[in-house]
């Protein structure tokens, strides 16, 4: 993920170019059409999700504060294939199981499940989930904040694909990248059945967890965080 991103879009394939920002609660919704033949998973996932929702209700609000010890410039540790895993990078093949991984482990507990549920179904459909980025170190972000302003030419250039770590929902395990990009397609198409809707319109890879969209659908989406109002503070 240290990778630095190249001057056009990124790929949505590429978890060290992807650039992510915080999620939405914009009024409105915007939903997907379902297919009848889903209704059963949509129910077997609404009953998880309340399960997980329950059991996490003590859970800290994706507003909260990144700890003072994730502001620290943290020390770098990287794995022999150049990885920086213990900070948040995943390696091109990795799973929403794969437990191992920092990037993985960190991410919020329902968060989690609910992508884990939307693999399951999308894997009877044929269709493969990878993890692109998800839990990264406050270090990490700066670092891919920084990155992308050399290469953009201006932070509020870069603002549009990175965000801080003070802002940055990675930071805090509240999101998700998914790849390939028939992933992200099948998941533009059902994630809200999961409660996981895509916040921006330039980031079709970058999810995160809304319970209510089950029944409510996804919020508006921004053209990109430029728009967002928490980005202006």
């Amino acid at each position: 993920m240290m990778t630095r991103p190249a001057p056009a879009q990124p790929s949505p394939d590429s978890a060290h170019r992807n650039r992510d920002h915080p999620g939405s609660d914009h009024p409105g919704s915007v939903r997907a059409g379902r297919s009848p033949v889903r209704g059963a998973r949509r129910a077997a996932a609404l009953l998880a999700l309340a399960a997980a929702l329950v059991g996490a209700a003590g859970c800290s609000p994706s507003s909260s504060p990144v700890p003072t010890e994730d502001r620290a410039e943290a020390t770098v540790s990287v794995t022999e294939s150049g990885l920086d895993l213990d900070n948040g990078a995943l390696p091109a093949d990795a799973r929403i199981d794969d437990g191992a991984l920092p990037g993985v482990a960190k991410l919020d507990a329902n968060l989690r499940k609910a992508v884990e549920a939307a693999a399951a179904d999308a894997r009877e459909d044929g269709v493969d989930f990878t993890v692109n980025s998800g839990w990264r170190s406050a270090a990490y972000q700066k670092g891919l904040l920084d990155d992308a302003v050399a290469t953009y030419g201006s932070r509020t250039e870069a603002a549009r694909w990175v965000a801080s770590p003070e802002s940055s929902p990675h930071v805090r395990g509240k999101a998700v990248d998914i790849g390939p990009v028939d992933a992200s397609s099948w998941l533009s198409q059902h994630g809200a059945d999961y409660g996981l809707c895509q916040i921006y319109g330039n980031e079709m890879w970058h999810y995160e967890l809304r319970p209510d969209a089950a029944e409510q659908g996804c919020p508006a989406q921004y053209s990109d965080p430029t728009e967002d109002p928490r980005m202006r503070g």
